[in-house]
């Protein structure tokens, strides 16, 4: 495992040495924080592990009694992931992975794993909108051969907290304000920056959430990751560290912050209507799925310890190894039924697949069953038709609240002489723990592996293009502008000039506080890592109009065979085409043909699709320029950097929606004009203009 720091730089006080500087610390027992039933607690901040890097306890009451308030505080929404989308489908493998893995359903290239996969965001309740500044769940509920197994994941690969004893305090910070009621679904407050900039372990976390990859255009577009260090088990007990990555087949991609918060207003669902609409129309999502292998040599020669869960490992260290491919191909019947009832368990695995001493894992293992006893009616929730496994299921398990099947027989305890046909332990091929040494102290400490908190933070803020960068600038600007209380953005430009000068820089200057800044003392002193070109989206973005949506606004007179071969440059690039007119009526071409529309012009903006043509006639063009609606729809498109397709006569609708010239503004006079069209849309963005729009702040 990572050397010793040195005894300066060693620490499991980073967070306790901060709390510090903003409580005064005291004897007074009427002051000290105690469990329900009045124990004074020492340690608030780790769980009890035999170990530093040991497994958790059971007897931890302390962490047993905070996680299960936690699980039990919200009836029957989900305290967090509480929006979803889901889907049915299918996971099939592209070899056999005997090699490292004696999982059934990762065996025979054959076998399609039946699959449900619930998305989510993670801050707002069930009647928030799709797209806030979030970090989104990724959960996938494999009925496998042998039993169910569930990879319960996000949408980006590390966590704000280290240790499961922190994630009530994590949720209740980012959740509404308990006095308020408010805001919802938004870290933009003194709770979430205060507990955040109190805990050096978020700071890599928090440049995820402030980069684009927490404002995602589709479900479809995002990856997906198992964020934890897991166990691969093979036939001979041979074990390999494992971690597990979902790419898109569509390749990632973002909004811009400003469409995300007009899409949010003009169509909260987007992401739901989305994923809905792509599998209703036959347009597929599938991701493929990609492993990190590594054994414990490997694992040991790693910079960090791979049981932090605030780390990832580059893929330029451990590249993906793709194995296998999701398909979602169904939606659900019954939202409720399915997508609402459905129950994650990280602690559902299959033999072949287990667990590591990662201390946020550990917790989850046991919070997770323990929330569904509140939300679903007790303990028989794997009953309802989306929990229950598709292979054979016997135990003695019986009664208990919500009781759906009628056990027969009087035997209900093993062993028993009554029944032969009971069924029995199986040590032939029943799940068996890997063989692990353990050998610790029982103990409250977080291990001083876990102490470099800015390294990977600095990492990815350097792996970004300078676009990027400039994002997470204003992210952190518009959220610290929302703080109220100076000291806590006073704290957090400590924390990113630690992080990196110019990030620190350019949020200062963003907020008018470039001459102050909280100086703070890392625990480690971080180090300048080699970039990971893999961690942005831009450097990897494909070149593709698939899946993506082109807007087709039309007024009474424009070029019907314009339209016919756009549709068909679409339709062969695999993107959306829908109509746009002033009114759902539709609009008539030149010939005098009525052309259906998909939406209105204030019902379908431009911020809805991903780029956008005018098909105007002249008088049309005229008549748009006089509406504000037009006028936004134009604007709008142009503001967002999308690549715009247009016809000459568009001209003087473009003028007063303040389009300039640039390269992604593209004249459409004939059939080489929509070919040049396509082949510039295709590139995505066009991320040149948006230095001439907008700056940080």
């Amino acid at each position: 495992m990572p050397s010793r720091p040195p005894a300066s730089a060693r620490t499991s006080k980073t967070t306790p040495s901060l709390l510090a500087e903003t409580h005064q610390q005291t004897d007074d027992k009427k002051n000290a924080l105690t469990t329900n039933h009045g124990v004074p607690i020492s340690d608030n901040q780790n769980t009890l592990k035999a170990g530093v890097r040991g497994p958790a306890l059971l007897e931890d009451f302390v962490l047993r009694e905070k996680i299960t308030h936690f699980d039990h505080e919200r009836i029957p929404e989900r305290i967090v992931h509480a929006r979803g989308s889901g889907a049915h489908g299918f996971f099939q493998v592209y070899e056999s992975l005997a090699d490292i893995t004696k999982a059934a359903f990762l065996q025979d290239p054959k076998i399609k794993t039946e699959v449900f996969v619930r998305f989510s965001t993670v801050a707002g309740g069930a009647g928030s909108g799709d797209l806030p500044r979030d970090v989104r769940g990724f959960a996938t509920k494999f009925y496998t051969s042998e039993g169910n197994y569930d990879l319960v994941g996000n949408n980006i690969p590390v966590f704000f907290i280290q240790d499961a004893m922190k994630f009530p305090d994590l949720v209740h910070s980012v959740k509404m304000e308990p006095d308020k009621g408010f805001p919802q679904a938004a870290s933009a407050h003194d709770n979430f920056w205060d507990f955040a900039s109190l805990s050096p372990e978020s700071m890599h976390m928090l440049m995820w959430t402030m980069s684009d990859r927490a404002i995602p255009r589709s479900l479809r577009m995002i990856e997906g990751f198992g964020v934890h260090t897991f166990r691969m088990v093979n036939a001979q007990g041979v074990s390999h560290f494992v971690k597990f990555h979902w790419r898109p087949k569509l390749g990632m991609a973002s909004v811009l912050w400003d469409e995300a918060v007009k899409i949010n207003g003009a169509d909260p669902d987007f992401h739901r209507r989305d994923l809905w609409d792509s599998i209703l129309n036959g347009d597929f999502p599938e991701w493929e799925l990609g492993l990190q292998v590594m054994d414990e040599k490997a694992a040991a020669a790693l910079d960090f310890d791979i049981l932090d869960p605030t780390k990832l490992i580059p893929e330029e260290i451990i590249p993906l190894r793709i194995v296998g491919r999701l398909v979602l191909n169904r939606n659900p019947d019954n939202f409720f039924a399915e997508t609402e009832q459905v129950a994650f368990l990280p602690s559902n695995i299959v033999s072949g697949i287990e667990f590591s001493n990662d201390p946020l894992l550990q917790g989850r293992l046991f919070s997770y069953q323990d929330t569904q006893l509140s939300r679903l009616g007790g303990p028989n929730f794997h009953q309802i038709p989306v929990n229950a496994p598709r292979c054979p299921m016997h135990n003695f398990q019986r009664d208990g609240l919500r009781q759906m099947e009628v056990p027969k027989g009087r035997v209900n305890y093993e062993p028993n002489s009554f029944d032969t046909g009971t069924p029995r332990e199986c040590p032939m091929h029943g799940f068996t723990s890997v063989p692990e040494e353990l050998d610790g102290t029982k103990i409250r400490k977080r291990s001083e592996t876990f102490a470099d908190h800015y390294s990977q933070a600095r990492l990815f803020f350097r792996s970004m293009t300078e676009t990027e960068q400039q994002h997470i600038i204003s992210a952190f600007a518009f959220e610290l502008a929302k703080v109220e209380t100076k000291a806590i953005r006073l704290r957090m430009l400590g924390h990113l000039a630690i992080i990196d000068p110019a990030l620190h820089t350019g949020v200062a200057d963003a907020l008018g506080m470039s001459d102050a800044a909280d100086t703070i003392q890392p625990a480690v002193q971080p180090r300048d890592l080699p970039p990971s070109p893999s961690l942005s989206i831009l450097n990897k973005a494909p070149s593709t109009l698939q899946g993506r949506k082109i807007g087709v606004l039309i007024t009474d007179g424009f070029d019907g065979a314009l339209l016919a071969t756009l549709r068909k440059s679409a339709a062969k690039e695999k993107a959306t085409l829908m109509i746009v007119a002033p009114k759902v009526g539709g609009a008539t071409d030149a010939e005098g043909t009525l052309v259906e529309a998909d939406g209105s012009l204030s019902g379908s903006p431009s911020i809805l699709f991903d780029t956008v043509v005018l098909l105007l006639s002249a008088e049309g063009a005229q008549d748009l320029a006089t509406l504000s609606s037009g006028v936004d729809w134009v604007s709008n498109a142009f503001a967002h950097l999308k690549i715009i397709g247009h016809t000459p006569a568009s001209q003087p609708l473009l003028d007063i929606a303040g389009v300039r010239p640039d390269d992604g503004l593209i004249p459409l006079e004939n059939d080489k004009g929509i070919k040049t069209y396509i082949a510039t849309a295709k590139n995505g963005r066009l991320w040149q203009r948006e230095p001439t729009l907008r700056r940080p702040g």
